[in-house]
């Protein structure tokens, strides 16, 4: 009888083993941990894309420290960016995010298998080589891209009717600047203002043509190229104090005390679009079969505080179509 008995608790204890197996590997699948490194350049601020993305990726499902290993670095240049990047590779993260162009570069220079997103970039990804094309990326990057550069040298010359001299700073190590000069060039000529280049890589630089520009009667000023990422606290300020006029592409810039921004909501294209785009990557899909996007959902966000600093009565009309006035 106990013969019988243990046979029994043997078949039984075997099938429980087999049906215990399947669950077993299930429980291990659903326990994934997926490993996302996320890096940008310039210390002084986070791109907002990341905290949009963050809470996107928890509403899919994703959730830190259970199934998600999320790696953010912020970096002080390009340099910086390549050793990242390298070290992104050798942890074989599940997906690389850049946060704009320096990133991007460095990105692909370390790696053609791990899908790339890319977000905050303000240039054409065909031209500066990040894909073949909009429709069809290729290779391991795709990503979301767009900028209103003309138009916000547009929006500059309607809240300051009399503007005549714009100063245009660039950084001309940068790959980008070459397109965005040609951007501003081309917007200004359409407008009949005078536009004077000046070529700044370091705050040095930064402060020295800030320190001149009073002494050759100039009004407002446009930033482009990496500059926009590297110093942005510290030309807002120069700006200020110089009673200069300046434009931002986000709307930390009005915030921090620009006139005015015009720019992609970049928190909700984090958390709508690159959450979408960061989910089918994990989930196998190749960023090759992802079409690159461009930024759709644009914000007008005035500070009427500066615009009363620099003596500026702004059209009401302008002010009805922002989406936020600073007071």
């Amino acid at each position: 009888m106990a013969s019988v008995m243990d046979r029994r608790a043997f078949i039984s204890t075997l099938a429980g083993g087999l049906l215990a197996a399947p669950l077993a590997v299930g429980a291990q699948q659903a326990e994934r941990v997926y490993r996302i490194g996320l890096f940008h350049v310039g210390l002084d601020h986070v791109p907002p894309a990341l905290y949009g993305l963050r809470q996107g990726l928890k509403e899919l499902g994703y959730e830190e420290g259970k199934n998600l290993r999320w790696d953010f670095r912020n970096l002080p240049d390009e340099t910086a960016a390549q050793a990242t990047a390298r070290e992104f590779v050798r942890q074989r993260v599940d997906v690389m995010v850049a946060f704009e162009e320096q990133t991007v570069r460095a990105a692909r220079a370390a790696t053609s298998d791990i899908p790339i997103l890319f977000l905050h970039v303000l240039s054409d990804p065909v031209a500066e080589g990040f894909v073949q094309s909009l429709a069809q990326p290729g290779g391991n990057t795709t990503g979301i891209f767009g900028d209103v550069l003309a138009k916000r040298v547009e929006l500059l010359k309607e809240v300051m009717p009399r503007l005549e001299r714009l100063l245009l700073v660039f950084d001309p190590a940068d790959p980008v600047s070459l397109q965005e000069l040609a951007t501003v060039r081309a917007a200004a000529n359409g407008l009949r203002l005078q536009v004077v280049e000046r070529a700044a890589r370091t705050t040095a630089d930064i402060q020295r043509v800030f320190t001149q520009a009073n002494r050759e009667h100039l009004q407002a000023v446009v930033v482009v190229s990496g500059l926009l990422t590297r110093f942005p606290s510290l030309m807002i300020r120069l700006a200020a104090e110089r009673r200069l006029a300046i434009p931002g592409h986000r709307k930390e810039w009005a915030e921090q005390g620009a006139l005015f921004s015009y720019g992609a909501d970049y928190f909700s294209v984090g958390r709508i679009d690159a959450a979408r785009l960061v989910d089918r990557m994990l989930k196998g899909t190749k960023p090759a079969a992802l079409p690159v996007e461009q930024i759709a959902r644009l914000e007008l966000v005035i500070n009427l505080t500066t615009a009363k600093a620099l003596g500026l009565t702004l059209p009401p009309s302008l002010l009805q179509r922002a989406d936020q006035v600073i007071e």
